[in-house]
């Protein structure tokens, strides 16, 4: 079995409240997303985040490929944490931590993704090729795309790591 994880961390020079505020509105994560992969809420982003919360949503991986990914919001801690688990969609297993920690500078961005493809050996070799590729641009992507919402930021190294747990 190859469980991955993706380890990313950003500060940004705003206020906690400010982060909670963006970050927990499901509707900023199209906000957030690369054009590209065409990020539709389906359902379930009609209010801020809360344990149970389902959401919807049509996303395009790569060209000619179109996914419905439906999230649960399993837990929040208001203001520093919420976790998001796929309950269908194109991962066999996918658990993303968001954390919010208040610094001297503003605020550090945490992520942490736990994550696992279907298909065994060809799901690994699809990984290789594509996934993690993939998976770097949209957090490189969202980085990039916070510092243009919030101003400049520092990036913590190590910033993206991908990794095989």
């Amino acid at each position: 079995m190859s469980l991955y994880r993706i380890h990313s961390k950003q500060t940004l020079p705003i206020s906690k409240d400010l982060a909670w505020e963006f970050l927990s509105n499901p509707r900023n994560l199209q906000k957030i997303t690369p054009k590209s992969m065409d990020f539709k809420i389906i359902a379930g982003a009609d209010r801020t985040i809360f344990p149970g919360q389902i959401i919807e949503y049509i996303v395009k991986p790569f060209p000619f490929y179109d996914v419905t990914w439906v999230t649960e919001i399993t837990h929040v801690e208001h203001g520093s944490y919420f976790v998001d688990e796929q309950r269908f969609g194109p991962y066999s297993f996918w658990h993303h931590k968001h954390f919010i920690v208040e610094t001297s500078k503003g605020v550090v961005m945490e992520d942490i993704v736990d994550y696992k493809l279907p298909f065994g050996t060809l799901g690994r070799l699809v990984h290789r090729l594509f996934v993690k590729k993939q998976l770097e641009r949209i957090f490189e992507y969202r980085k990039a795309k916070l510092e243009l919402i919030f101003g400049p930021t520092d990036t913590i190294a190590p910033n993206l790591v991908l990794q095989t747990v």
